[in-house]
């Protein structure tokens, strides 16, 4: 890429959360290869972010390339309605052997946002066949579950980036956010249990990221408060959705979070990770009861329906991505990470910068007293040859988990330098 293009960029390219008018900085990459991204410049930088959660098994794997190639000397995409495909049952066949065992059917979809539209609607429309009029959610502050409208209004409607919205999305209930860490107590359980005391025979579900809150703070919990939510959603007769698309595939050390607490779900959404960070994909899985249920009712169907449903190229580079995860280096590799980042990164706490320090699996994040200078410290992070996107005040690093030991500390080291200089917080 040359100065034309950045130009072109900066003037007509939207980029996620950023000014028209005031861009942040742009880094052009023009490739990537296992944990290493290489700029235009020539400048490499090692990945702490595998791009948003997605790339678990690092760049441009031969393997996900092959499987990508062979589909795509096959056929590239075929509509779903009234066809099926050999990828598409093999990558449902392989989700339904590894969710946890109620959860038997399948929707495939394009990205982790319509995941949880999907499955919103899963539940109003299962209520719906019921003849019980429930059209509320329940969830946590602090919580995220993606851009879209109906995952918007299940977002914390203060402290998350979509505040904006208030009075255009729908009032949904919000229950305390579980604090206390991974190994606490959460005696917000409490007001959990009285919100869905007072109105369960209106809400259609509970819908939460189980274990780690991620865009909505980067904050853990403890898992005997998902179990309690377990508990009281049986109590109370109410559907419990987890939002896996950032925690699914090995992230915080189980393969789903959920399997922390011993708890499934009744509905559950699948993403980023799901293709290896190859190719845009989710999906919804749900129980036979839920399915059966909404099949009987009025519609006779579940009445969504993606364009690009059960692409090929997506369904097939999945397939393979869970082939890699099934033969078993992920827990050993996700353990070595975390062991690691708590070395590094736990003696941090003690600078005057720092709020706290967490780490759960390949998850480690620090949180500083000060919102940081995102520009600054973007290019103070690139200089130090290491690719890490903060935001607000947190500074969170969720690698590949074929990193190096040596590229791991280059990530620690940018952001233990990095704490240390005043100059890059606002």
């Amino acid at each position: 890429m040359n100065s034309d293009d950045l130009a072109f960029d900066r003037q007509h390219i939207w980029h996620p959360y950023t000014s028209m008018t005031q861009p942040l900085p742009c880094y052009p990459v023009v490739s990537a290869a296992g944990c290493t991204l290489t700029l235009a410049d020539g400048r490499e930088v090692v990945d702490g972010m595998s791009s948003w959660w997605a790339a678990v098994h690092g760049y441009n794997h031969p393997r996900l390339n092959a499987a990508l190639q062979a589909q795509m000397a096959r056929m590239s995409h075929v509509m779903f309605g009234g066809i099926t495909h050999p990828s598409a049952v093999d990558l449902c066949r392989q989700l339904v052997a590894m969710t946890p065992d109620p959860l038997t059917c399948v929707f495939l979809a394009d990205s982790g946002s319509v995941a949880v539209e999907v499955a919103m609607k899963m539940a109003l429309q299962y209520w719906q066949a019921k003849r019980e009029v429930r059209q509320r959610f329940l969830t946590l502050c602090r919580g995220y579950h993606g851009d879209t409208f109906s995952a918007m209004s299940v977002c914390d409607p203060e402290n998350s980036m979509h505040s904006l919205w208030q009075g255009y999305l729908p009032q949904h209930l919000f229950a305390a956010a579980p604090t206390g860490g991974f190994a606490g107590h959460a005696p917000e359980i409490d007001d959990f249990h009285r919100l869905l005391a007072a109105h369960h025979r209106e809400i259609a579900a509970v819908i939460l990221e189980p274990i780690v809150q991620g865009a909505g703070g980067m904050r853990f919990y403890s898992p005997a408060y998902l179990q309690a939510v377990r508990d009281l959603c049986d109590q109370f007769g109410v559907l419990l959705i987890a939002d896996e698309i950032a925690t699914g595939f090995g992230r915080t050390g189980k393969l789903f979070a959920c399997e922390h607490a011993g708890i499934a779900p009744d509905i559950m959404c699948l993403g980023k990770a799901l293709t290896g960070g190859t190719l845009t994909l989710s999906a919804t899985l749900t129980t036979r009861q839920v399915a059966d249920t909404i099949s009987q009712g009025e519609a006779g169907c579940f009445m969504h329906g993606p364009t690009f449903m059960g692409n090929p190229l997506a369904c097939a580079v999945a397939a393979e991505s869970l082939r890699i995860l099934s033969e078993g280096h992920w827990p050993q590799q996700v353990a070595a990470i975390e062991r690691q980042l708590c070395e590094t990164l736990l003696p941090l706490r003690a600078l005057e910068t720092v709020a706290d320090v967490r780490v759960l699996g390949a998850i480690g994040v620090v949180e500083t007293r000060r919102p940081v200078n995102m520009a600054a410290l973007q290019h103070h992070f690139v200089t130090s040859g290491v690719w890490i996107r903060p935001f607000g005040k947190l500074i969170y690093l969720m690698p590949p988990y074929i990193i190096s030991p040596s590229q791991l500390q280059q990530l620690t080291d940018a952001v233990a330098a990095a704490l240390k200089d005043a100059t890059l917080f606002a």
